[in-house]
């Protein structure tokens, strides 16, 4: 499916819970841009129906914005995960007249079409975890998840500290979000006082890693990290197994998956994956997020949909407290947000509009299932 046939009427994903809008309601448009095709369209469903969720809920509270009770509608693209696409998305979203975007999904998207909305004036969350997205200048750009800044730290410290691991290695996939979290790792095995034995890049198409596996197996790592996507990590693992390698593969949020789970097989256990915030039955409205996501979409929530939802209500609530939709007079309030969500009870960014919440969890397949092993929270100075 081209860029051009996705997009999802808004009938359908804008307002179900309150039906079609009055000739007295405020339609307010909200822009979503993810891989809703191809290998990564798990991820975009994950975020999407979080954002329905949201966007239904607050057409059922009759909320007054802009002195009329606003309906919100989703206009959402596929950008099939590529930076050129989502810039030619991102100007689709602007021309279709939105007042805010809730996306995109990957940070090699989301940086590039930040550009375009910042340039239109126009509040942005994504889910990108890129130290760069929020660090570019602009006032209109905010966050859904921990930064790779704050989980690479994270992560490097668990590998050092967690496992023992003296000597580490290291492979990413080339794409900012696979790079950027692999070089926060990097830093943060170093600092920790571990010491980086071998650095391999792959893509995230590719899904042979013999080459890059043999070259590292000669390193005698004690750990292994990849920054990338399950489609890679999972054959990755069966070939770590098929060459005997020992050392254990320690891997980023978008690992932390079924999909990882069915690629790997009966290799997967043993393998660690870190995710920004706390698993969803601890978190701060987790149970009743999941239920009424359940009850919504006959299935249960992914990883993003909890952390979409709270990015749609950040800027509902900001366009609530305004009492307008226009970007001049609600983001001010969407910088000084103040609220609680489900997947936290402190929702708040910094002046870059990364979370001031620090949150993470660190994960490990046991018997063909993700078990939690710890998780660290801590609050952004």
């Amino acid at each position: 499916m081209s860029f051009k046939l996705a997009l999802v009427s808004t009938a359908v994903f804008g307002a179900l819970a309150a039906g079609p809008a009055l000739a007295a309601d405020k339609v307010i448009k909200l822009g979503f841009a993810a891989p809703l095709t191809g290998p990564q369209a798990h991820y975009g469903e994950d975020m999407r129906n979080g954002l329905v969720l949201a966007l239904e809920e607050a057409n059922a509270q009759n909320i007054e914005i802009d002195g009329a009770t606003a309906r919100f509608e989703l206009v959402a693209k596929d950008d099939q995960a590529d930076p050129r696409t989502a810039v030619q998305v991102a100007q689709q979203i602007v021309d279709e007249g939105v007042d805010g975007v809730l996306g995109h999904f990957n940070s090699g998207t989301t940086i590039p079409a930040s550009r375009v909305y910042n340039d239109a004036g126009i509040p942005q969350i994504a889910m990108a975890t890129s130290p760069e997205y929020t660090q570019q200048g602009y006032d209109n750009t905010f966050r859904m998840m921990t930064s790779d800044t704050q989980q690479g730290a994270a992560v490097g410290q668990f590998i050092v500290k967690d496992l023992a691991a003296k000597k580490v290695a290291l492979i990413d996939d080339r794409t900012a979000y696979g790079q950027g979290l692999t070089d926060q790792v990097a830093r943060a095995v170093e600092k920790a006082g571990g010491q980086i034995v071998a650095r391999e890049y792959t893509t995230d198409k590719a899904n042979d890693f013999t080459s890059i596996l043999t070259n590292i197996k000669s390193k005698q790592p004690d750990a292994i990290f990849f920054g990338g996507l399950d489609a890679q990590s999972g054959p990755m693992k069966r070939q770590m197994q098929t060459l005997d390698i020992k050392a254990p593969l320690v891997s980023g949020e978008m690992t932390r998956s079924d999909t990882f789970l069915r690629l790997a097989g009966g290799a997967a256990n043993g393998t660690y994956a870190s995710l920004a915030g706390v698993p969803l039955s601890t978190m701060a409205a987790g149970e009743k997020f999941a239920k009424d996501y359940q009850a919504r979409f006959k299935a249960e929530p992914g990883v993003y949909a909890p952390y979409a939802y709270d990015g749609a209500w950040n800027m509902i609530t900001a366009m609530k407290e305004a009492g307008s939709s226009k970007a001049e007079d609600y983001l001010p309030k969407l910088a000084a947000l103040k609220r609680n969500g489900a997947t936290s009870n402190n929702i708040a960014y910094d002046q870059n509009g990364d979370l001031k919440e620090i949150a993470v969890t660190i994960y490990e397949v046991k018997d063909g299932q993700w078990t939690m092993v710890k998780t660290m929270v801590s609050q952004a100075n």
